[in-house]
């Protein structure tokens, strides 16, 4: 059983890396900003799934693939920036009428930015290595199975994460809030988060040191 301290420490450490600005929260923030705070809600969730799924890789020891074989590595950091660069072209065509209020099915376009948090998130690597490189300082083969240490600090990992997150996507939503409504809006939403969804694949492509 993991005892108080660590998870103290633990807890500490991803509040530290929570409120640095990373891919996550530029996402989360920027399509709060577009397109509302249930939009990013509904974005963070779909990270926050990402996150777990990454999770459960490094407790299968999956994660050590991207060091044993670097051609993995690359193949899915390209393949994650593909996917940003196919969402942002999506946003640069998108109507003026793209919002989730205006659309008929919400319910759609709500599992839509999910699925958009959730493989922005797998399809970065960057992710699996951070749990690699973070998660092994704060397990003990003592106290326990490594595999469910492993789960409990993501459990921990993703709450804090979330909190952190949240307050972002409540002060982006109020920026959509306090904007002037009509198409002039829209118009510069769906740009700004192409613009975003295209920085966040030249980051990845850009980004080859490990």
């Amino acid at each position: 059983m993991m005892d108080i301290d660590t998870v103290l420490v633990f807890s500490a450490a991803s509040f530290a890396l929570a409120v640095t600005p990373g891919p996550d929260m530029i996402l989360v923030a920027a399509r709060s900003t577009a397109q509302g705070r249930m939009a990013g809600v509904v974005t963070q969730f779909g990270v926050s799934a990402g996150s777990a799924f990454h999770a459960i890789i490094l407790a299968l020891g999956l994660a050590q693939l991207f060091l044993a074989v670097p051609y993995a590595y690359d193949l899915v950091r390209f393949l994650g920036a593909a996917y940003l660069l196919y969402l942002a072209w999506q946003a640069f065509t998108a109507p003026d009428d793209f919002s989730v209020q205006s659309t008929t099915n919400p319910r759609q376009s709500y599992f839509i930015f999910f699925r958009q948090g959730f493989l922005s998130n797998v399809l970065n690597p960057k992710v699996a290595l951070f749990y690699l490189a973070l998660f092994p300082q704060f397990l003990d083969p003592a106290k326990g199975a490594v595999a469910f240490q492993v789960l409990v600090l993501a459990g921990i990992f993703l709450i804090v994460d979330f909190a952190v997150h949240g307050v972002v996507i409540w002060l982006a939503g109020g920026m959509r809030a306090l904007s002037v409504k009509g198409r002039s809006f829209t118009t510069w939403a769906r740009y700004f988060l192409g613009l975003v969804f295209s920085g966040l694949a030249a980051r990845l492509i850009l980004d080859g040191q490990r």
